[in-house]
């Protein structure tokens, strides 16, 4: 696909992480049916396997725990190896653990949160900045959510969580701004897949239900990767800073329209 500056994303390198599932899986899709090959990063190496058989030669799948940081320094290394530059990061692994209030909270379902959601934004990131940069264009892009600007009840951990990965993306733009390197936050509302609540609410399916109960239309998993396939096309000098994303039923993060 063709952006306005008339270059096209054909050769370029994206690295997707989290991408066995929901919004990573579809942004690999999406991405490599925009012309770029892409790395495909996630624990399930079966899936991903599956995903890159599926995607073609322009994919390659990399079990990866982004909590390792000695995985993730190796990761990097094979990406730089295979495909010989990367030109867009896409920090997409995360997750909700628990939807305890904050005196009842699990602190390993923090610490799983802050670890995924924060420190695997800044291992992936701090391992492959030198590529990016090397790029001569490059693009790191983080997947927070609305819940890093608005709390809710029961929400406590992932909100922390998603405000760090929110405070990563703002800090590394003012430090990378002279630097061939932009950084995008694209931070979604609700968006229905297939594992999210699931894994929130450990496998009780009427409790992930409850979460979506009413809404006609949330987002899906490739509205997302929508999004973020517009803004890492865009003209490299173009830098769309934050991207907020939610259904038209959910007007705030405390107004969804449900329909009875």
């Amino acid at each position: 696909m063709t952006d306005r500056s008339g270059d096209t994303a054909t050769g370029k390198v994206a690295v997707v992480t989290g991408a066995s599932s929901g919004i990573g899986a579809a942004t690999a899709r999406r991405l490599a049916a925009e012309g770029f090959r892409v790395a495909l990063a996630a624990r399930r190496a079966d899936r991903i396997e599956r995903l890159a058989e599926e995607i073609g030669p322009a994919a390659r799948a990399y079990p990866l725990d982004v909590t390792d940081r000695p995985a993730v320094d190796a990761f990097a290394a094979a990406v730089e190896r295979d495909f010989g530059r990367v030109d867009v990061l896409v920090n997409n692994a995360g997750g909700a653990f628990g939807a305890d209030t904050v005196e009842n909270g699990d602190p390993a379902d923090w610490r799983r949160m802050y670890e995924v959601n924060v420190l695997g934004v800044l291992q992936v990131t701090q391992a492959l900045l030198p590529a990016l940069r090397a790029s001569g264009a490059g693009t790191v892009l983080v997947l927070s959510s609305t819940a890093a600007f608005v709390p809710y009840e029961g929400g406590g951990g992932y909100v922390a969580a998603k405000a760090g990965a929110h405070a990563i993306a703002g800090t590394l733009r003012l430090e990378l701004v002279p630097e061939p390197v932009r950084v995008v936050e694209i931070a979604p509302g609700m968006v229905r897949t297939d594992e999210f609540a699931l894994t929130r609410f450990e496998g009780d399916a009427d409790k992930a239900a409850a979460v979506y109960a009413g809404v006609a239309e949330p987002l899906t998993a490739e509205d997302v990767a929508d999004t973020v396939a517009w803004t890492v096309t865009r003209p490299a000098h173009v830098n769309v800073d934050l991207l907020v994303v939610r259904p038209r039923a959910q007007a705030a993060a405390h107004k969804v329209h449900r329909e009875h």
